[in-house]
């Protein structure tokens, strides 16, 4: 077991956040899957300071999802601490991140994410003032560096274990290599050896033989799964059987293409119908992803417009596949 500040987590796995689909429908069957945390979606504190009433909502948590961490991004210390301050009185979260890894040019330009890697006062500056607006553990999601003629996670990191930030996951990347290029481990274990406080280690994690590579080489005391999560939520229960040395079996197609249709209409429930379907025409596909013929339904369902169309073109998908299982008897 892991312990972050004060909350405890079953497991080593952790589910990183993506922008728009970390939401509590997502977080929550992340959870249902065995994830021992889940980090929701960044929530701008420029957008809480002016009381922008979308993101009021960003921050809404379930029942049913606990522990859950919220993210926020920014650049400000002041609205920072605002936005910290904010979400330990408005929402039951458990943790609140702070991101300063994203790597998107409207985040970047911005001067949040990843942007803060290259004014590491600042950076730690602001952890201060969300620690001091809280009484939540509060964690940092970073990258190694800039780019490769600074990597500056090292410092970065024990500047904030000094002010009071009790974990820091971090990508083995750094803000010039996006998502291209391998994960370099040697930065998380540099990180790790540098702090006292619990290091996540995140990045290229698509198999069991991926997260025990990364917990062995680095030390980290525990793993942080974002891409590879998507449409395979069962990758969470597979990684934790492994890392526990238990035995696991991969759902087949019909278990695949039933959590899609749970997964729509709980999303189109919590989202209401049209947008909630507009979010499944890519997510939808995700989930029969590498199935035979699957080619066909994927692009179909990337234009669905209702519930009933989504489960109808799965149902008609699912059918196609039985057949082709009954013919291979």
């Amino acid at each position: 077991m892991l312990k972050i500040g004060n909350v405890l987590l079953k497991n080593k796995v952790i589910a990183a956040p993506l922008a728009g689909i970390s939401n509590p429908v997502y977080r929550k069957m992340c959870h249902d899957y065995g994830a021992s945390l889940c980090v929701s979606e960044m929530i701008s504190d420029k957008a809480l300071h002016y009381q922008n009433r979308k993101t009021q909502d960003m921050c809404a948590v379930l029942e049913q999802e606990h522990p859950v961490s919220l993210q926020l991004f920014g650049a400000d210390t002041e609205t920072m601490g605002e936005a910290s301050a904010y979400l330990s009185t408005h929402t039951t979260c458990d943790i609140i991140d702070i991101n300063m890894g994203c790597p998107v040019t409207k985040v970047i330009k911005a001067h949040a994410g990843s942007d803060l890697l290259r004014n590491p006062d600042l950076a730690i500056a602001i952890a201060k003032s969300v620690v001091e607006h809280t009484d939540r553990p509060v964690t940092v999601k970073m990258r190694a560096g800039w780019d490769q003629a600074h990597i500056n996670c090292v410092e970065i990191a024990k500047g904030l274990e000094a002010v009071g930030v009790s974990a820091i996951a971090i990508h083995g990347r750094t803000k010039n290599q996006m998502y291209e290029g391998q994960v370099n481990l040697e930065y998380i274990k540099m990180v790790k050896e540098a702090v006292n406080i619990p290091v996540i280690g995140n990045g290229d994690i698509r198999s069991v033989e991926d997260a025990k590579r990364m917990l062995k080489e680095t030390g980290c005391d525990a793993i942080m799964v974002g891409r590879g999560l998507l449409g395979r939520p069962f990758f969470i229960q597979e990684l934790v059987a492994g890392l526990e040395g238990k035995a696991y079996e991969e759902p087949n197609y019909q278990t695949r293409i039933m959590l899609a249709k749970q997964y729509a209409k709980e999303l189109c429930d919590y989202e209401g119908e049209y947008p909630g379907i507009h979010m499944m025409r890519s997510m939808g596909t995700w989930y029969i992803a590498g199935l035979p013929h699957s080619a066909k339904y994927k692009n179909k369902l990337s234009q669905v417009e209702s519930l009933e169309e989504f489960n109808g073109l799965l149902d008609t998908y699912q059918t196609l596949l039985n057949s082709l299982e009954d013919d291979g008897r």
